[in-house]
């Protein structure tokens, strides 16, 4: 069978008394002024296969191009994609030089192929000649084109001239298409930079398709629209908009609705700390032929999912089909890709890996990470590198990319992202440990919760330390029952005699990833008799810093810095209430002797008593929290620790 003939058995049964141009027209008008891909594909076959039986070049070019659609890398599979190929280079093979097809022709066969080459090299030399040769169509086209080629994050300023100049000369083509996907692309282009701007464009782009639809540009717009409500907290409703949103994408004849639904729920059940339940379909789409052949980040996806789900073999392998992170496209997935390979190879301990991702993302830690169009979000880039750092142990690295994050995603309004990330510099304000982090850490824990609380969402226990990534770690329930404490996790259920052990393990257990001091657990007083608490040079420190934090509050509450004025009013609060407590009657400094270590050490032998009882009735119960409670200065119960 020829390739004419497979088109016609594609296309059905041909309404040949239309002939080639009737059919072209409504094509057009499916594709230029409807959007609509599905009829515009059907009919654009058609045509071509009457223009071609007609002998009728012009025609036959026509129609090939609007096989292209609107869109770079419409025709996923590689016999579909190669067929449509042939067919527009076998149209600018019949044209002269001078014919205007045959510009658009090869602008969209440079556009493909320098799409699936990851460059826009081509298409864009062809921009200028299109304006040189002052074709508007062309040049719409061509402008189109190249913006989608150029959806990586090194490209914003490149994509924005180029959505702009399509604005300009979309009045000039009477192609109700070409004004609409320029204000699409600028729309999409101010998402992806975080510009503040971007919902005012968005209204925009709903205000073109309110008085008559377009279901590829209304595609797009709902993806945007669920990750709104994503990053406003509303899962549930996020959940039916990206069901709602798929169901336009295949109307629409869009090869992306299955993909970006997928993108979609990872970011919802990602934040509902339910990834690992999306496995099977992240597993089905990873190799569909709808995704394109140069996104990576479906690997990426399942290496997530796979991860959630508590799979270490699956989670290494899907992590091994990415590649090396330098290798990765300059593509709209480029950042989701980056996110989740760091994400996943932190709970494989894969820590080459982490690094090298975190190098790659470092020069765009200020963008969000989205996927492709804007479709889906998990807040600033800060936050993930923020926890590539604290997987490093370099706590200084990570403080400083996470209070970045908290200042991003409250700038992006993602309130389920600003929780994870506040959680993260708790511990990572925790791990540095110095004297007003812990405080800060407190601070950051508080709201963290608070926020969670209102969303109802889960804050991992330990995302960083083999909890399956993505979802808390299942955490020990108990109860007293009299003169013994009952213990329950999963299927395992001990009860135990009482003893001061259990009482600081219930403690521990009321507070998962959450340091307690011993000497809270063993209720000593830090004043006892004994050295100062804070010697003279270091209250004179605390005086001068405070001095420091004044002048740096008012500087930046007239530079209208909010979240620099914040910190420092927090760490003042710290110090003064730090400088009382160290202050005793007359302004003598208070005393203490040894309290803490004693308290770590009878805390310490307490606990690990309490723990032979566990393990001499359950040895696997006991096993394993041994591995998750650590005792010391401070202790904490964190499940999922190896």
């Amino acid at each position: 069978m020829d390739g004419a003939a497979r088109l016609v058995s594609r296309a059905g049964t041909v309404p040949v008394r239309a002939g080639a141009a009737g059919l072209l027209a409504g094509a057009g008008q499916a594709l230029h002024q409807d959007g609509d891909l599905a009829r515009s594909r059907r009919e654009h076959l058609s045509a071509l296969i009457l223009a071609r039986a007609e002998g009728d070049a012009r025609l036959t070019a026509e129609a090939a191009l609007g096989l292209g659609g609107l869109w770079v890398h419409e025709h996923r599979t590689l016999s579909a994609a190669a067929e449509v190929r042939a067919r527009q280079q076998e149209a600018l093979a019949g044209l002269s030089l001078h014919d205007p097809r045959a510009l658009r022709l090869r602008i969209r066969l440079a556009a493909e192929a320098d799409y699936a080459a990851g460059e826009a090299r081509n298409v864009i030399a062809l921009v200028e000649q299109a304006r040189a040769e002052g074709d508007p169509v062309a040049l719409a086209e061509a402008l189109s084109l190249a913006h989608h080629c150029l959806l990586g994050p090194a490209h914003g300023a490149q994509r924005r001239r180029l959505a702009a100049r399509l604005i300009d000369v979309a009045a000039a083509t009477g192609r109700r298409s070409d004004l609409i996907m320029g204000v699409l692309w600028h729309c999409v282009d101010l998402f992806l930079a975080a510009d503040p701007n971007a919902g005012r464009n968005l209204s925009e782009l709903r205000d073109l398709l309110a008085g008559k639809d377009h279901p590829a540009a209304r595609f797009v717009q709902q993806a945007i629209e669920t990750t709104l409500l994503v990053r406003a907290g509303r899962l549930a409703d996020a959940e039916r908009a990206a069901q709602e949103c798929a169901e336009t994408g295949v109307r629409a004849g869009d090869a992306d609705a299955e993909g970006w639904y997928v993108h979609q729920m990872i970011a919802i059940r990602w934040f509902q700390g339910r990834v690992g339940e999306l496995l099977p379909l992240v597993r089905a789409t990873a190799d569909s032929p709808t995704v394109g052949v140069l996104d990576g980040s479906h690997f990426a996806a399942l290496a997530v999912a796979a991860a959630g789900a508590g799979d270490r073999v699956l989670t290494a392998g899907a992590l091994a089909r990415l590649g090396d992170p330098e290798d990765l496209p300059d593509n709209s997935t480029r950042l989701l890709t980056l996110h989740h390979a760091i994400r996943a190879g932190q709970w494989v301990d894969d820590c080459d890996l982490v690094a090298r991702c975190a190098a790659e993302l470092t020069p765009h830690a200020r963008l969000p990470v989205m996927a492709s169009l804007a479709v889906a979000c998990f807040g600033s880039a800060s936050d993930v590198l923020g926890a590539a750092a604290l997987h490093a142990q370099d706590a200084d690295r990570a403080i400083d990319h996470l209070h970045d994050a908290v200042c991003d995603n409250l700038a992006l309004g993602h309130r389920p992202a600003l929780a994870l990330t506040r959680w993260r510099l708790a511990a990572a304000l925790e791990a540095r440990g110095r004297p007003y982090d812990l405080y800060e850490a407190g601070v950051h824990r508080e709201r963290a919760t608070a926020l969670a609380d209102e969303l109802g969402i889960p804050l991992p226990a330990d995302n960083l330390a083999g909890a399956p990534l993505g979802m808390p770690a299942r955490t020990v329930k108990y109860r007293r029952k009299g003169r013994f404490w009952r213990l329950e996790l999963g299927e395992a259920v001990v009860e135990v005699e009482n003893s001061v052990g259990m009482a600081h393990l219930a403690v521990l257990f009321d507070n998962p990833g959450r340091p307690v001091p011993a000497v809270r657990l063993a209720g000593a007083a830090p004043e006892e008799a004994g050295q100062t608490v804070l010697d003279p040079q270091a209250r004179e420190q605390y005086r001068r810093r405070l001095a420091e934090l004044d002048t740096q509050i008012a500087r930046a509450t007239d530079a209208a810095r909010t979240a620099e004025a914040d910190r420092a009013r927090d760490e003042r609060e710290w110090l003064i209430a730090e400088l009382a407590a160290a202050t005793g009657l007359g302004g003598r400094p208070r005393e203490f002797a040894g309290a803490a270590e004693r308290a770590r050490t009878a805390v310490a032998k307490a606990i690990r008593r309490a723990l032979d009882r566990i393990e001499a009735q359950h040895a696997e119960l006991g096993g394993r929290l041994r591995r998750e409670v650590r005792t010391g200065t401070s202790c904490c119960y964190q499940p999922g620790s190896r």
